[in-house]
């Protein structure tokens, strides 16, 4: 099949959507979605279901787990509406600062954050577990209290959440709704194997279309009208969009011919710089039930470290399923063992040990820590020229010792909530925190560690128990492979718009910044349109 387009958007994720339903107004728009749809899946659409989609290891999963070099399992979205339909849902902008340093014009960033929200942001259902870790962040100085607010503001806040009163999902896909469909074509199922050129009159590569297959693996090919406006974008996320250049002849020369793919333009910056937030968390088993909350609250540190806490995922849900949740080791967050040592084989035993624990095991919740930045970068490489494959990622955790420094003094800040007068009624009196801090180091969690080890440092505490929160990005910034309106340097009608762009992740949670970046660059965009016209 050969189709024509004036945007052709590899994509239907976190940034995708938004962008396809803001230039569908006024233009044809293909958007090309590797996964398939959220809606109808309640492991998805279901604040109670957390993590079930992340667990998932089918071919036909939501989510396509992937291990870093560094030893810690990941995941990347294969979902129309990328990680916003995988996510705990924590909505929150970006700070004045990264709106400034990114260059973007504020009122238009205003504008495109209140376009999202009018249809994925709302107000969280404050109950007792997420009131004690506000109470016990204000009670230990993480001040001014900035009450419910969408802004990124230092000090302790209620943050916004994509799910709705019901519990109910509502993510990037849920933009569509914003499209005019008789300028939107949407194809699921529909992984792109490489973006096309043509180098015929023109000074520099010129994108012109795509090559992407179906459900059944059949070949389809989707191009450029003619038109100097018209062009192929890539959002595919801080994994598949350099993944992406490489397979189309754009990467570092020596790697892409180690490959056998034949070069467009050697760019050796992509796939550089790539990061992850490290996240650490200490488990608090409660004496008394406690509520299932994902992250509601926030406090936010001048030194660059933000504390959250979830309460309950679905490990206290009334389903007879035992599990922890956001460090539940059935979506490979197993923190009890130090990177390198997280194999499958050390997973199913944390699962299997799951089962034979009491139920009062499950019943607490996560105080958990995350690092501005951070300051450490990694590298993405090919493994294969299969883009339905994970590329090789090596984030470089605590390789830059100032990011080490914040999740110490993160731990401490932990440390300090625990032992606050606020959160006293859901920890047991008789459990230091020293022996949280063993519990969560030791497989499997439970109400007493299975062994005391005082000599563990703080330091190798963040080591062995680093896990991610899915805030992974770089490997296409700006001014290194994309210029400031997000085109890719050196070569015509193509761009990249999403969170590979980013140098650092935006804000406590980077969710509403991409899809603000969708929208923001989409009305950009329609204007150049308007103007070249």
């Amino acid at each position: 099949m050969v189709s024509y387009y004036d945007y052709i958007i590899v994509g239907g994720g976190t940034a995708g959507c938004a962008l396809a339903a803001t230039l569908s107004r006024t233009s044809s728009v293909l958007l090309l979605e590797r996964g398939g749809s959220p809606f109808g899946n309640p492991n998805i659409t279901h604040l109670s279901a957390f993590g079930a989609a992340l667990s998932d290891l089918s071919p036909k999963s939501p989510s396509q787990r992937f291990v870093s070099e560094d030893g810690v399992i990941n995941a990347r979205a294969r979902v129309l509406g990328g990680g916003s339909s995988l996510n705990a849902g924590f909505y929150s902008r970006a700070g004045s600062e990264f709106i400034a340093n990114a260059g973007w014009d504020a009122k238009l960033v205003n504008e495109s954050y209140r376009w999202v929200e009018r249809r994925v942001a709302f107000h969280p259902p404050l109950r007792q577990w997420q009131l004690a870790v506000r109470n016990s962040l204000l009670e230990i100085g993480i001040r001014p209290y900035n009450g419910y607010t969408l802004d990124h503001l230092y000090g302790t806040k209620v943050g916004g959440t994509i799910f709705d009163g019901y519990g109910r999902r509502h993510s990037s896909a849920d933009l569509l709704y914003y499209a005019n469909p008789n300028g939107l074509t949407v194809f699921l199922h529909g992984p792109v194997q490489k973006i096309l050129f043509t180098t015929e009159g023109k000074i520099k590569p010129t994108a012109n279309g795509v090559i992407f297959s179906d459900a059944n693996g059949l070949n389809h090919w989707a191009y450029l009208r003619k038109g100097s406006t018209n062009e192929v974008i890539v959002c595919s996320g801080a994994l598949g969009s350099p993944q992406l250049l490489m397979l189309s002849g754009l990467g570092p020369e020596k790697h892409l011919e180690a490959h056998n793919i034949s070069v467009v333009l050697n760019m050796p910056l992509v796939g550089q710089g790539m990061s992850d937030n490290p996240m650490n968390a200490v488990f608090v088993p409660s004496p008394r039930p406690v509520e299932v909350s994902l992250i509601e609250v926030v406090g936010i540190t001048h030194n660059g470290i933000y504390i959250e806490g979830a309460s309950g995922a679905n490990f206290a849900s009334q389903t007879n399923t035992k599990d922890f949740g956001l460090l539940s080791p059935k979506i490979g967050q197993l923190a009890t063992s130090p990177p390198k040592q997280r194999t499958p084989e050390a997973l199913n035993r944390a699962i299997e040990a799951m089962r034979f624990l009491p139920r009062s095991a499950f019943v607490g919740g996560f105080i958990l820590e995350k690092i501005m930045g951070p300051l450490s970068r990694g590298h993405l490489e090919l493994r294969s020229t299969n883009p339905n494959d994970n590329p090789a990622v090596t984030f470089n955790y605590f390789k830059d010792p100032g990011d080490l420094e914040k999740c110490v003094e993160g731990i401490r800040i932990i440390e300090r909530v625990i032992e606050s007068r606020s959160f006293s009624r859901f920890r047991y009196n008789h459990l230091p925190v020293s022996s949280l801090l063993n519990m969560t180091a030791n497989s499997p969690v439970n109400l007493l560690p299975k062994h005391a080890n005082a000599s563990r440092s703080l330091e190798q505490f963040c080591r062995d128990t680093v896990t991610t929160i899915w805030h992974y990005h770089g490997g296409c910034q700006v001014g290194q492979v994309v210029d400031h309106d997000y085109r890719v340097i050196g070569v015509d009608s193509l761009r990249v718009i999403d969170g590979s762009t980013f140098d650092y992740s935006p804000g406590t949670n980077p969710q509403a910044t991409v899809m603000m970046l969708g929208r923001y660059m989409g009305v950009k965009m329609l204007h150049e349109r308007i103007a070249n016209n």
